[in-house]
């Protein structure tokens, strides 16, 4: 006899918090075609980041307000944010800079190894134990990485798979950063306070970068941050929804919007060898996440923006 599988905790919705999950990576996935769409049009790096940021704060600021959850304007550790900020403005420079010269389902695959490379800096940095299962799926993970890239032979830009595997390892770092602040701070301030970092730290250069935008450009920079933080949003809502375990392995979900938006868009279609690392990645993810659950760390925590 089979038995029963265990109710939820109260106040949680498994099924709602997989809808939300799935919700957010449509928006990152229209997002980073947008980022695509603008860069392809003449929008800078430093562009893209300062107007994801800044209307990034539409949604979040229409959120907290609407939750009345004015507190995430409060914080007890500002020079913990700056680091945090630091790291995610730079691994946002490099995932943009890859999605501008790689195909968009080639740059969302190798985003997926950031999970793999946390597991390894928790390690290395915050002492956590990592058994030999979880070091095998990140030797796997990175097995890959290499297929995707192809090195014996690639049409692939080589700076673009330096750009995706640097902001891959970048993400990571700021996933470990999140989960020390996440011991003091709510997720809806360490969205906050990134947002508002990487919106005046990149303001710091829009006096060289900024440059005049056709009417429908501009209205691309708007959307693209909009859906950024309409994710991000989704994303938290989908923590508060059900467990961790539940919810995470539906990111993988991304990959599809990015072939779907990729062939619509660009009329480009991923190879075997793509679809290949593609499953060794995401295997190797899933499994990290099942040894997480096992290891009974499927607790909430504040998600990167």
């Amino acid at each position: 006899m089979i038995p029963a599988a265990a109710p939820p905790p109260p106040g949680q919705n498994v099924v709602l918090g997989i809808a939300l999950r799935l919700g957010a990576t449509i928006a990152f996935g229209i997002m980073a075609a947008l980022i695509k769409l603008a860069s392809d049009a003449g929008a800078s790096a430093p562009e893209l980041v300062f107007y994801r940021s800044a209307f990034a704060l539409v949604p979040i600021a229409l959120w907290i307000v609407g939750s009345r959850r004015f507190h995430a304007w409060r914080t007890h550790r500002p020079l913990a944010h700056v680091g945090r900020g630091m790291i995610g403005l730079t691994s946002m420079f490099l995932s943009f800079g890859a999605l501008t010269l790689l195909p968009l389902a080639e740059a969302v695959t190798l985003s997926f190894v950031a999970p793999l490379f946390a597991v390894a800096l928790s390690a290395l940095l915050l002492g956590e134990p990592v058994g030999r299962y979880r070091w095998g799926a990140v030797a796997i993970g990175l097995i890959g990485v290499v297929v995707v890239m192809q090195p014996a032979g690639s049409g692939l830009h080589p700076i673009g798979l330096v750009l995706a595997i640097t902001g891959a390892l970048s993400v990571a770092s700021a996933t470990i950063a999140i989960r020390q602040l996440g011991s003091t701070e709510s997720a809806e301030t360490t969205a906050l306070w990134f947002t508002i970092f990487s919106m005046l730290a990149s303001a710091l250069v829009m006096p060289v970068f900024a440059q005049g935008h056709p009417g429908w450009l501009w209205g691309i920079l708007v959307a693209l941050g909009i859906f950024g933080g309409i994710g991000q949003l989704l994303m938290t809502a989908s923590l508060r929804a059900a467990p961790v375990g539940a919810v995470v392995p539906f990111d993988y979900a991304h990959l599809i919007w990015a072939v779907l938006l990729g062939w619509l868009l660009w009329d480009t279609h991923p190879g075997a060898t793509t679809w290949a690392g593609a499953a060794i990645i995401v295997a190797s993810g899933l499994y990290t996440i099942y040894r997480e659950r096992k290891l009974g760390r499927d607790k909430p925590r504040p998600e990167p923006l």
